[in-house]
């Protein structure tokens, strides 16, 4: 029997290449290797939405799983690498550092946020895709991936060496060949979102293609591609890449 999927979300944050003209970066993290659920993997930033997110979802919202998905994004990108995304002001790096532990003692997000004069903009967060894959040894998740932006000025990963254990900026087709190298070890769903990412040379252009298609939940399945056993995924949903055969495809 399939378990019911854990809400979760997902923060894809990217940053201007080094260089002008340079692909963008995008930030990924190492979880820790004895951990349950992808020990060693490399993922994005990101987690289960919890009950306080959705605490501070505002009575008149009109999908307030949505809203709380965007605060989940924020919330987890600042307990797993200390990054302020989507915040109205911008906080220094002081008040980062206060508000991350807080939230790590248990302070309510909303109750340190409002301690610190902070409030969320989350129209800064741009919807991109919805993973809920069924074959998972440990947990599955209903996981809502959003796109942000980050000034390279601000972009300096911290990690707290328990669950997350590395970060780093590389550009998605790095991150790729990092993967096809053996460096890394990424899961299909993070395989297929930076392949779709890999195409754009900026932050804007991914945003106008995470606009220009449909979200839904995206179930892995499983079908034959040219006699080939494969795990699949719709084909109309943006990914450039739609089919992996079984036998390389990593799922969990």
């Amino acid at each position: 029997m399939i378990a019911d999927p854990i809400p979760a979300a997902t923060a894809i944050l990217m940053r201007d290449g080094a260089d002008r003209g340079a692909p963008p970066e995008i930030l990924m993290i190492e979880r820790g290797a004895s951990l349950a659920f992808l020990g060693g993997a490399m993922v994005f930033p990101g987690g289960r939405v919890d009950p306080g997110d959705h605490a501070m979802v505002p009575a008149d919202a009109v999908d307030a799983d949505e809203v709380a998905a965007r605060i989940a994004a924020i919330r987890e990108t600042i307990e797993e690498v200390g990054l302020a995304v989507a915040f109205l002001p911008r906080p220094d790096d002081a008040t980062m550092a206060q508000l991350r532990i807080a939230v790590a003692a248990g302070t309510p997000f909303a109750e340190a946020l409002a301690f610190h004069g902070l409030k969320l903009d989350l129209t800064a967060l741009t919807p991109f895709a919805r993973w809920c894959p069924e074959h998972v040894p440990v947990r599955r998740f209903d996981a809502r991936f959003y796109l942000a932006g980050m000034p390279r000025e601000a972009s300096t990963p911290i990690i707290d060496g328990n669950e997350t254990v590395g970060a780093g900026w590389r550009t998605a087709q790095a991150w790729l060949a990092a993967a096809d190298d053996g460096a890394i070890r990424i899961i299909l769903p993070t395989r297929r979102t930076l392949e779709r990412l890999a195409q754009h040379p900026d932050l804007a252009s991914a945003q106008a293609d995470a606009r220009a298609w449909p979200i839904r939940r995206i179930i892995p399945f499983q079908a034959e591609r040219d006699g080939v056993p494969s795990i699949c995924i719709p084909d109309d949903l943006g990914y450039p890449i739609t089919a992996e055969p079984l036998a390389t495809a990593r799922r969990g």
